[in-house]
């Protein structure tokens, strides 16, 4: 008996789609964070954007918080480890990897573009770019990179499902982000396309790394006879 080689969580067919992607988002992150090196005030679409939602009535507001809730510390941690546990249950170990990986390097990323920015609100809190919304993003993304894999997605079908879990995921956490006051609009656009930047080349290292380690690399839940 021998073992397939486990599923790859980058799908390849959607390796050049995402690869421009993800250079254009990088684009995006830079931009914005020259445009917006060392700001302490809106700029004027974020004043625009702040101006619509504000005033939202306490049961959006409830919704916001509760939002918001899964980017901070203890759901965010609840999220990952469910994930993680979903993965191993289901005998994927690398797709397990991706989950940890996947949100924390968006997060990391953010977490040091913040302090080379040095855009701040509120009293000098750091907030280019969003940290809560590109966790979320990220992962959207994963699990929708998984879900193309498991599903036998095409080019297609497969980019339409990251594509728009990301959005849903990025605009959901931002939303929340720009009504509580934490974070400008331009701050949410650019955790967001911080994830689409790192988090397919995440993918593909997890790829890489898992397939020059040393032993069996068979999915343990698929073999085949020989």
């Amino acid at each position: 008996m021998t073992g397939r080689p486990a599923p790859e969580v980058l799908p390849p067919s959607l390796r050049v789609r995402l690869a421009l992607i993800a250079a254009l988002a990088a684009l995006v992150v830079a931009v914005l964070g020259v445009l917006h090196a060392h700001d302490s005030e809106p700029g004027v679409v974020d004043a625009r954007i702040g101006a619509a939602v504000d005033g939202a009535g306490q049961p959006w507001r409830y919704a916001a918080l509760a939002t918001d809730f899964l980017g901070e510390p203890a759901g965010a941690a609840t999220l990952v480890v469910a994930a993680v546990t979903a993965c191993l249950l289901l005998r994927r170990p690398r797709a397990a990897v991706l989950v940890v990986a996947g949100v924390g390097v968006p997060v990391g990323t953010t977490t040091l573009l913040k302090h080379v920015v040095g855009r701040t609100i509120h009293d000098g809190n750091l907030s280019y770019p969003s940290g809560h919304t590109a966790f979320a993003t990220g992962l959207a993304l994963v699990a929708a990179l998984l879900a193309t894999g498991r599903l036998g997605l095409g080019r297609a079908a497969g980019t339409a499902l990251v594509l728009g879990a990301s959005l849903v995921a990025g605009a959901a956490m931002g939303w929340a982000q720009v009504l509580l006051g934490a974070h400008y609009p331009t701050d949410v656009l650019g955790g967001w396309c911080t994830a689409l930047a790192v988090v397919p080349t995440t993918a593909w290292l997890v790829d890489r790394t898992a397939g020059r380690l040393p032993g069996r690399t068979a999915d343990p839940g698929r073999r085949q006879r020989v």
